[in-house]
């Protein structure tokens, strides 16, 4: 049982997110012709104050000449406040109205404009100690209490001392003052808040950095709005991810670092311990090596279509839940296969070539519209069937092969087998996953069964056509033109250089990897990726997850919510209910889904239990992972 704990709090650029005399100045001064000179000079005085570089008293004097403030201003200054709490205290309000007697605010600013902010989260008046402003017979602050201990220099250690508080003595403050709490000698701990601000100089003598509210309540294990800290979850994004993605995640609070490019398997089994989220895109290989550093791995984000260079299976076994966007660049690669089907039935890509080399050459030869031509579609998935619209409504003909049975659109129809297609086709897109059995879906005797001027476009996976092959039936006619945007083997940066024996050959469009790359499509990715991921660590929900069961949750409501995912061995549910009931915990609701490996299970509950029960549905044979959410 833990003794009395007080916990002093600063209030400017802590309990909110700003200097309130810096709001004060551009609220007195908004009118005055040196107001931005004026505004400077108190945010100068703030800072070198805050930093330790001037005297505490030294810096208020300045800060009040240059205000030029009036008693009706506050009423705006405290209406402006109130807007501008730090949302780690505004979101915590239930530690606050507990812990209110054992709260003390103390600060260099003003109670006049303090007070009313922090009684609206139950903080007693007298539980506020700051200066008090000294008003002129017409309302004009016109300085402040010299008498004041948080006038002076040391006002804060002073303060306390004066307070002669027994117990655990918690700082949390941004500022030089208050360490000289800590420093004094007064204080259990000195935790630096930077949820607003960092000051490097002040970190320098804290016994702890303080993100937020919430991370300093977990090290504390005291009540608190979040089960875990978000600005303790790292994230990691991999081969430039859209600056959308990063700042959607940013504004959940977590910790994001980004990286330009790939990583090698080596690096990024260095990388990825403690991370708790990995957004990547093609190039990344994510394998079971890379899977066993992770230790603190929860969620893959997959920032495209394709998730084959995830190793999904250990995923399952480690309880990694897999995201990636089935749908948002889809226009995007559509449109370029549109583009590039016509470019290559018009012989282009030699004659831009021969243009640039400064040969003239007007010919219809090898140059055909595509008007009334067999498009023969390999893959009628979300791109697949896209591209079958498009192009039927430029006049094509439309024939698809799929394993599946699929819905044909429009006039399009299904090919008998993939045999068929290629053989009456005139053109043939590929638009198949990159599972392992589609490596060399076509090889030399498929480009054998083809029509004779055919023309193939790959913008799938770079292993599904034998490039040899395909170089080979290029070079002897047989096909007339090829657009390939993806490769057996990919840079990993721009800086290495690409190779292929594709390099040179007639009537051919080499593109890197760039299908889904416009920039509207990568904010799509950049916005339904984080989406999914940030649904899935705040509720549970895994909906579309490529690997997961899926299910959507509903919004926790004064509840905890238990997630249990486990080998999917009969008998698991039964015995999470059971371990429930010896402990007498009420359910409020229960969900299960499972696939052929695991299950995964959403029990909420009562706010009220003791720990025991989380240790004892762990212990539970088959368990990959539990998580507490609230």
């Amino acid at each position: 049982m833990k003794g009395k704990q007080y916990f002093i709090i600063d209030f400017d650029s802590t309990f909110t997110k700003v200097e309130a005399l810096d709001i004060l100045a551009e609220i007195s001064l908004k009118d005055d012709q040196n107001k931005n000179e004026g505004i400077q000079k108190i945010k100068d005085a703030t800072d070198k104050a805050m930093a330790g570089d001037l005297s505490f008293r030294e810096s208020l004097t300045e800060r009040i000449k240059v205000l030029k403030a009036h008693r009706d201003h506050l009423t705006e200054l405290i209406e402006k406040l109130s807007k501008q709490v730090s949302k780690s205290f505004h979101r915590n309000g239930e530690f606050i109205s507990k812990y209110k007697d054992n709260i003390y605010i103390v600060s260099n600013g003003f109670k006049d404009f303090i007070v009313p902010i922090v009684e609206k989260y139950g903080i007693h008046a007298e539980n506020v100690y700051a200066n008090e402003f000294k008003y002129g017979s017409s309302g004009q602050i016109i300085g402040f209490d010299d008498d004041n201990l948080l006038s002076k220099n040391d006002g804060k250690p002073n303060q306390i001392r004066k307070l002669n508080l027994e117990g655990e003595v918690f700082v949390l403050g941004d500022g030089y003052t208050d360490y000289e709490i800590k420093k004094a000698g007064l204080a259990h701990k000195f935790y630096a808040f930077t949820e607003n601000v960092r000051r490097e100089s002040v970190l320098a003598e804290a016994d702890h950095e303080a993100p937020s509210l919430d991370d300093f309540l977990f090290s504390q294990n005291l009540e608190r709005a979040h089960s875990y800290p978000k600005n303790r979850i790292k994230v990691l994004l991999l081969e430039g991810i859209h600056t959308h993605g990063f700042e959607k995640l940013k504004s959940e609070e977590y910790k994001v670092e980004t990286k330009p490019s790939a990583l090698t398997e080596e690096e990024l089994c260095e990388a990825i311990k403690g991370v708790s989220i990995l957004g990547i895109r093609s190039k990344t290989q994510v394998t079971a090596k890379v899977l066993e550093n992770a230790n603190r791995l929860l969620s893959i984000g997959a920032f495209c279509i394709g998730t084959n260079q995830i190793d999904l299976e250990k995923c399952l076994e480690k309880g990694v839940a897999v995201f990636n966007a089935p749908f948002s660049n889809t226009r995007s690669v559509v449109e370029l296969a549109i583009a590039e089907i016509i470019m290559l039935m018009r012989n282009l890509p030699d004659r831009i070539m021969k243009m640039h080399n400064g040969i003239w050459d007007k010919s219809a030869s090898g140059s055909s519209e595509i008007r009334g031509k067999m498009l023969g579609i390999v893959g009628y998935g979300n791109i697949g069937s896209q591209l079958s619209i498009i192009a039927e409504s430029l006049g094509m003909q439309v024939q698809f092969y799929d394993i599946e049975e699929k819905l044909a659109l429009g006039n399009a129809k299904s090919a008998n087998s993939l045999n068929d297609l290629l053989a009456t086709s005139d053109i043939v897109s590929l638009h198949v996953d990159g599972r392992a059995s589609n490596k060399w879906l076509l090889d030399e005797s498929q480009f054998e069964q083809m029509k004779d001027g055919v023309v193939l476009l790959n913008l799938s996976r770079g292993h599904v056509v034998n490039i040899d092959a395909l170089k080979k039936f290029i070079d002897n006619g047989k096909v007339h033109g090829a657009s390939v945007d993806v490769f057996p083997y990919e840079p990993l940066t721009n800086e290495e250089p690409f190779e292929s024996p594709l390099k040179g050959s007639r009537n051919t469009i080499l593109t890197p990897h760039v299908g889904g790359s416009t920039a509207e499509a990568q904010v799509n990715i950049a916005d339904f990726v984080p989406g999914k991921i940030i649904d899935y660590i705040n509720t549970g929900s895994t909906s579309n997850s490529v690997n997961f069961p899926n299910l959507t949750l509903p919004i926790l409501k004064e509840a905890h919510r238990f997630i249990h995912i486990h080998e999917n061995h009969p008998g698991i549910l039964a015995e999470i209910n059971n371990i429930l009931a010896d402990h007498g915990i009420n359910i409020v609701g229960e969900y299960l889904k499972t696939n052929e490996k695991i299950g995964y299970v959403i029990t909420d509950i009562d706010k009220n239990y003791q720990d025991d029960v989380i240790k004892d549905l762990k212990m539970i044979n088959g368990t990959i992972r539990f998580r507490v959410l609230y």
